[in-house]
């Protein structure tokens, strides 16, 4: 290996470095700052579920350790953390990939990098303003009001397990958005094409509906609503490729 193989190397590999420090100081700042406002965060994540006992008086959640809210709230930080600063971690790396790209490559590639955090967040929200309504009216509907012959059974959520689920939920609903750019970067590799996407459609049904029973609670509501915004967005995905074929053959033409 010549000397000024050796130069790049140690420069890309310090590159790398200052890029995560700055990844990792970005993540740390917005994780101090989530946590002096991780309550009324978790009271945001909580209205799905307040608006539907809004009408039922002396009804909350609990914790049954003593540790539990504190550590829910350092959970919560760190999670707040993460999204809030998952586009400007995208942006370092973008600044440590595009200076070793060609201008058409640079044309090529931002496009995904900016779609990345706007597909997770359109999940984040998919999940927050559809499913999560949706999903706890199913749970709550398993009640029962006391009478003479049984006991009440009434649902107390616990802080921990409800911030748990959301964030699963959340995660889940945010990743499986990210199906377009991953489809999209393997067809712009050559890795697949439109027409190898249409032929394996059965198999990508099937795997968004186990996916869908994995990741989401068990019940019926939840799985569909995760399963089928999926499948949509595998038919995008396909449309994409068949346009990027397009492209490509225009830009064929035009050499």
């Amino acid at each position: 290996m010549t000397d000024n193989a050796k130069q790049d190397i140690f420069f890309h590999l310090r590159e790398l470095r200052q890029r995560l420090l700055a990844a990792l100081a970005i993540f740390f700042l917005a994780f101090v700052a989530a946590f002096f406002f991780a309550k009324p965060v978790f009271n945001f994540l909580m209205q799905p579920l307040t608006r539907l006992l809004e009408d039922q008086a002396g009804r909350g959640m609990i914790y049954t350790a003593m540790q539990e809210q504190f550590l829910t709230e350092i959970k919560l930080a760190m999670f707040t953390a993460l999204l809030v600063a998952l586009p400007l971690m995208c942006a370092q790396i973008w600044l440590f990939v595009a200076p070793g790209l060609y201008k058409n490559e640079k044309n090529a590639v931002w496009p995904f990098m900016l779609a990345t955090p706007v597909l997770f967040y359109l999940g984040a929200s998919f999940v927050y303003f559809l499913v999560l309504p949706v999903a706890w009216k199913f749970f709550l509907g398993f009640e029962q009001a006391k009478d003479a012959s049984h006991l009440a059974i009434r649902l107390e959520p616990k802080v921990g397990e409800y911030l748990s689920l959301v964030m699963r939920l959340v995660l889940a609903f945010g990743l499986c958005f990210e199906l377009p750019v991953l489809l999209m970067l393997l067809v712009k590799a050559g890795i697949t094409t439109a027409e190898s996407l249409r032929q394996k459609r059965r198999y990508a049904i099937l795997i968004a509906v186990v996916v869908a029973a994995i990741l989401t609670p068990p019940d019926p509501l939840s799985q569909i609503a995760l399963a089928l915004p999926v499948i949509l967005l595998y038919e995008i995905s396909i449309w994409g490729a068949v346009l990027m074929a397009k492209a490509a053959k225009r830009r064929e033409r035009t050499r």
